[in-house]
């Protein structure tokens, strides 16, 4: 809680630009966000993988020659995992690595970064980067919720939609729910409060 209470004004911005505003709603959307930025601390993934950790995480894209080909060099992972999907071009183009997780939801892919471009008028595109500022980062998160219709799987408590419209699956179920748990204890309606001290 101390990061949000930290930055407080621009959490509130966005809970109320995303209507993220019910008790259920905002414990939803911490605990996703915390577990998506290892309890935010980690706002841009991390590509740096040793070979057997290669050959664990990305096993459709490695074998025993390539892992250690590719092992702790992140932007030759990026480029290879990320290639030829969702608008990023093949391994050479370099756009896996360029359009890699960044932000409280790991925005990932150069479509998703165009659309929330279109939306929003900041060309992160251009400026990938500006996906892990912090206010453009949390009115990413915000929109990426939206576009998603997670408050309504945050209204009915349904952490699994809730976690596969996040994630695109159920990785990290159990770290998240025990987030969850906590931020369901929390009084997280006085955070409003806490924008007029």
């Amino acid at each position: 809680m101390v990061f949000i209470v930290a930055n407080i004004a621009a959490f509130i911005a966005v809970f109320i630009k995303y209507s993220i505003t019910t008790h259920l709603r905002l414990a939803h959307f911490l605990s996703q966000m915390a577990h998506e930025t290892m309890g935010f601390k980690k706002f841009e993934e991390n590509l740096n993988y040793s070979a057997s950790r290669l050959l664990e995480v990305f096993p459709n894209y490695f074998n025993n020659s390539t892992a250690q080909q590719y092992a702790n060099k992140p932007k030759l992972i990026g480029s290879r995992v990320y290639a030829n999907r969702y608008g990023n071009g093949n391994e050479q183009s370099g756009d896996g690595y360029k359009y890699r997780g960044r932000g409280f939801v790991h925005l990932t892919f150069k479509s998703n970064y165009q659309a929330y471009s279109n939306y929003s008028g900041t060309d992160i595109v251009n400026n990938p980067d500006l996906a892990a500022r912090l206010d453009i980062a949390l009115d990413i998160a915000g929109w990426y919720w939206k576009t998603r219709g997670i408050n309504a799987f945050s209204d009915a408590d349904d952490i699994i939609n809730v976690n596969k419209k996040i994630n695109g699956g159920t990785n990290g179920l159990a770290d998240r729910k025990t987030r969850l748990n906590y931020y369901k204890t929390q009084n997280l309606l006085a955070l409003f409060e806490k924008k007029k001290q």
